[in-house]
């Protein structure tokens, strides 16, 4: 049909299209209509609550990054299946994922991306270089973050009210390290590397305080980036020094190689990292030659966790994978906000906020609980060495 030529068809298709704008507008609202029930009577509104995810999930860490996503995802469709009812509405959460890429600068876009979607709450980001500069962006918009795995100091210590983190920080952990070093590893002579990240550069800084005030000595602090992987010129150095420790604040992306390397190289030190080392990606990367390293991770393993046991069965089964390191926390994290809309009957970010500040939620992990600057209460270290390629667990410090 040639419209062109047919004035009163033109019209009829520009009413018509007016109906299908209107119809699309309206299922793009806040609120979605439910259709009668067989009795007749008509269900409850549905309101679409939207849920902030930020991480990795392209690059060498991408694997962590998904494993926080796969965290949240769990326990937004199990809320989802519940068939929560908050102020009168029946929720349904919306997770709207986004990838930093681990990177800072990125890592703002996307914070502002996830503010301009009108997210109700954020559970991330993962690392402490992207946590940190996005935290000012959510706190500006008066929106709750929760970071399941940023452990720098300074995340919560900007005076941020709606910061907050499940996990023990790096004050923590690089006490138990430096100690540990020193009064367990007998280390008298420590040399240090760290990838100059917020997280690789602050836990660096904690664990080399820790050490010299048990009484060891820095003969070497050395940086890297997280592009590097070839680590033979420092290594070289270290050599030289002859350490009786060499502790590495950075990712397992470039522990494993740098572990290969220490063994080819024929440096005979202790190894020793934090969190972010803690993980079956370095098994993977460093191969026999990550026999004997040490690490850490926040909280107590996975077997241990009052929930530990049942949420790994249920990850296994919904994502066909074992977890990676961080998923049971951003799970709880994930929970212990919604506990919180709960409790204030509102998923409004200005509403829950103090609920989720004084909340007291048993997670997975344990009790989820804050302090005045937004850390949990009662953060506890575990220690692991690599035995017959597997963390074999020591014992766990607090």
């Amino acid at each position: 049909m040639d419209i062109e030529r047919h004035g009163v068809t033109r019209r009829v298709l520009a009413a018509v299209c007016s109906v299908a704008v209107a119809a699309v507008l309206g299922a793009c609202g806040k609120k979605e209509e439910q259709p009668a029930t067989t009795d007749g009577t008509t269900s409850a509104l549905e309101r679409v609550v939207k849920i902030g995810h930020a991480g990795p999930l392209t690059g060498p860490i991408a694997h962590l990054g998904k494993d926080n996503e796969n965290g949240v995802r769990l326990a937004i469709e199990e809320a989802n299946a519940a068939g929560l009812v908050i102020g009168g509405e029946k929720i349904r959460f919306e997770l709207i994922s986004e990838d930093d890429e681990a990177n800072p600068q990125k890592g703002t876009v996307v914070a502002q991306k996830l503010v301009d979607a009108k997210v109700a709450g954020v559970i991330g980001h993962l690392n402490s270089g992207t946590t940190i500069p996005a935290s000012k962006i959510y706190h500006d918009a008066g929106i709750p973050q929760i970071s399941p795995s940023a452990t720098n100091v300074d995340y919560t210590h900007q005076g941020f009210k709606t910061a907050f983190r499940v996990m023990a920080n790096d004050a923590q952990q690089g006490k138990v390290l430096g100690e540990y070093a020193v009064k367990k590893l007998g280390a008298k002579k420590i040399a240090v590397i760290d990838d100059r990240s917020a997280y690789g550069k602050g836990l660096a800084d904690q664990f080399e305080a820790a050490a010299k005030t048990a009484g060891a000595q820095i003969i070497t602090r050395e940086f890297t980036d997280t592009t590097k992987t070839d680590f033979t010129a420092i290594l070289t150095s270290i050599k030289g020094k002859r350490p009786d420790l060499i502790f590495y604040g950075g990712m397992d992306s470039q522990a494993g190689p740098m572990m290969k390397q220490i063994k080819n190289l024929g440096v005979r030190a202790i190894y020793l990292a934090g969190d972010g080392v803690q993980t079956t990606q370095f098994l993977t990367l460093a191969g026999p030659e990550g026999e004997s390293a040490y690490a850490s991770s926040p909280g107590v393993p996975l077997d241990k966790m009052p929930g530990g046991k049942e949420f790994a069965e249920k990850y296994q089964k919904r994502f066909n994978q074992p977890i990676q390191l961080y998923a049971p926390y951003a799970y709880d994290a994930m929970n212990a906000m919604i506990e919180a809309m709960k409790a204030a009957d509102s998923v409004d970010p200005a509403k829950y906020l103090p609920a989720l500040a004084s909340i007291q939620y048993q997670g997975v992990t344990g009790l989820v609980q804050f302090d005045e600057k937004g850390d949990i209460k009662g953060g506890s270290i575990s220690l692991y060495q690599v035995k017959n390629n597997k963390w074999e667990y020591l014992e766990t410090v607090g």
